[in-house]
């Protein structure tokens, strides 16, 4: 059962919610997904960064459930593995296929973008979620959450936590992944301008995987002896890093924050290994894509700036520049919050 999407709304002031997703493996409703192209074709794939990924099946439940409410078609499709060019080869099946839209996280800004533009030629909607590629490349990216607010939340919650100052590392997904590095940009801007005291020594890459994630903790913390904080803004790696200290020396002496879901981070938030961390509902992030999809091929939106769409039970939502739509603030939580959500 779905996220309580009402609950979440009821929370709006404290959660966010973004982009699209897809579960575990390919799964449809209705027909077999292939379409005419153009108004009314609601057959929907979506392509995320890598199959497996918590994060991504999370947010698989938000878009399918999305896609059977208005009466569309659902499927997913995606790598093992989440390289710059693995998705290239899924978006000419679905282009082939004639699918009404494609809802993409990705793996790169530049790497994907001539097939995407060939799928536009051939009538398919394209949105971005969760990781943009360059606009040009796609109708509408739905934003989880602001970039600014995003990077603020992460430097501040590990400046709190270990007084702010001291040496700390950020372990990332891929080293090309465009929202990871946005983020980080904006991260060392924050550090340089509001704590000085605060030393970013290296930024390491996990590329997604819990065991490479786990390893470059390792490593971090044998390169660096004085480090005193981890900031990890990935799913993955958050919860690759929290398992490393919650049976290290280390535990209780390193701050670790990031973005990770709930479920992921419960057991580590209670037994002290993390203090706080951050995110959005990844579910509705999925439900919300889906009908900017929706949108899109019924014409309702182009992706010009103030175009508006209704998103079932998330409500009203407006583009903005660069055909950008911004789903709220990042919610921190900790031990006193995190029982009341299951994602």
């Amino acid at each position: 059962m779905m996220f309580a999407r009402k609950r979440v709304t009821a929370f709006a002031a404290l959660a966010v919610a973004a982009a699209v997703a897809l579960s575990g493996c390919a799964s449809t409703g209705g027909d077999d997904g292939a379409g005419d192209g153009g108004d009314g074709n609601l057959a929907i794939t979506f392509l995320p960064k890598n199959l497996g990924n918590p994060y991504f099946d999370t947010s698989s439940k938000g878009g399918k459930a999305a896609v059977e409410e208005f009466g569309g078609t659902f499927a997913e499709v995606g790598p093992a593995e989440a390289t710059p060019d693995a998705q290239v080869s899924y978006i000419n099946t679905a282009t082939q296929q004639g699918v009404g839209a494609l809802v993409v996280s990705a793996n790169d800004p530049k790497a994907i973008c001539d097939a995407l533009n060939e799928a536009r030629d051939g009538g398919v909607k394209v949105v971005t979620f969760d990781s943009d590629t360059n606009p040009e490349c796609r109708d509408v990216f739905i934003n989880q959450a602001d970039s600014e607010g995003i990077a603020k939340v992460q430097v501040d919650q590990i400046a709190e936590q270990i007084g702010g100052a001291g040496e700390i590392a950020i372990l990332s997904a891929s080293a090309n992944a465009t929202n990871q590095n946005a983020w980080i940009d904006l991260m060392k801007e924050y550090l340089a301008s509001d704590y000085p005291d605060i030393t970013l020594v290296e930024t390491v890459y996990g590329d997604d995987d819990d065991q490479t994630s786990f390893d470059k903790t390792a490593a971090l913390l044998q390169t660096h002896p004085n480090l005193k904080g981890i900031i990890s803004p990935t799913t993955v790696g958050i919860a690759a890093a929290a398992r490393y200290l919650s049976t290290s020396d280390y535990k209780g002496k390193v701050a670790l924050t990031g973005l990770g879901t709930p479920n992921q981070m419960r057991e580590y938030v209670e037994d002290g290994t993390v203090t706080s961390f951050a995110l959005w509902n990844p579910e509705d992030l999925g439900y919300l894509a889906a009908f900017a999809a929706q949108a899109l091929i019924e014409g309702d939106i182009t992706g010009k700036k103030g175009d508006t769409f209704t998103a079932g039970d998330l409500g009203e939502y407006t583009v903005g520049d660069d055909g950008v739509v911004l789903l709220g603030d990042p919610f921190v939580f900790n031990a006193d919050n995190i029982g009341e959500f299951d994602f």
